[in-house]
């Protein structure tokens, strides 16, 4: 990953995306005085390295950032010494055609049933969102709740809408921490988790958000992510700074 953000190219091409997400090689393309194989050989470098993830959407190939692999190296490198604060430099403020589509794409060594596990085990989710915990029964069309000892009231809630263990998760998201976020109404989430070799890839889309939607309701996935990939590969709690929101 270093190797791949040593190029300013490529860096360039980050910035762009960070400033609209989900674009295409054409549009690419257009931003940089190179040809369009050399635009295809950096984007393929930054896949490599994870830091782009691209999906089809129909005849076209979109570019997505994914900012956790960034993330971990601000856990490992950043985190430990910097002041609290430091975790809001994190945060993705971006505009896109609607609807707003985040893609977010880890790593993880472990098994996809311990992995399914670590995403539905109330318990075991307190310990990488925050302390917070969810109440459902886990069924199509069931509904739950996302709530902290902390809090007065529930964070989230929603609706389950499909579930596939231990592959496939899809649930709407109504954010309630707060009137702002409440304003945002419903949006998606779909967790995806693929067996790689002895790792899992766990792919989580947040979709059907407004344009320019609040970036409360996103931009926690990073560091949710890492804290979900430290649990399970040390078993530790990772103190990253976070706060009572976020699904």
């Amino acid at each position: 990953m270093f190797k791949a953000l040593a190029d300013p190219t490529r860096r360039a091409l980050l910035d762009e995306l960070f400033r609209e997400d989900g674009q295409t090689l054409s549009a690419l393309e257009a931003q940089f005085d190179i040809t369009r194989f050399g635009v295809m050989k950096h984007l393929k470098q930054l896949e490599e390295a994870g830091l782009v993830v691209a999906r089809r959407r129909g005849r076209e190939k979109l570019h997505f950032l994914n900012p956790v692999p960034i993330r971990l190296i601000h856990d490992r490198w950043v985190g430990k010494y910097a002041e609290p604060w430091a975790a809001g430099l994190s945060e993705l403020k971006t505009r896109l055609e609607t609807p707003m589509e985040k893609i977010f794409e880890i790593y993880i060594r472990t098994t996809p049933a311990r992995l399914w596990e670590a995403i539905t085990d109330s318990e075991t989710r307190s310990k990488y969102i925050f302390g917070n915990r969810i109440e459902t029964d886990w069924q199509v069309g069931s509904t739950y709740r996302m709530t902290n000892p902390k809090a007065d009231g529930p964070l989230s809630e929603g609706e389950i809408l499909e579930i596939d263990p231990p592959r496939r998760l899809v649930q709407s998201m109504r954010a309630l921490w707060g009137e702002d976020v409440e304003a945002e109404g419903t949006s998606r989430i779909t967790w995806e988790i693929e067996q790689v070799a002895d790792s899992c890839r766990l792919t989580v889309t947040h979709d059907q958000l407004r344009e320019g939607a609040n970036d409360q309701l996103y931009g926690g996935w990073p560091m949710i992510l890492s804290g979900l990939k430290t649990w399970l590969e040390t078993g530790e709690v990772l103190t990253t700074p976070g706060s009572l929101m976020y699904t």
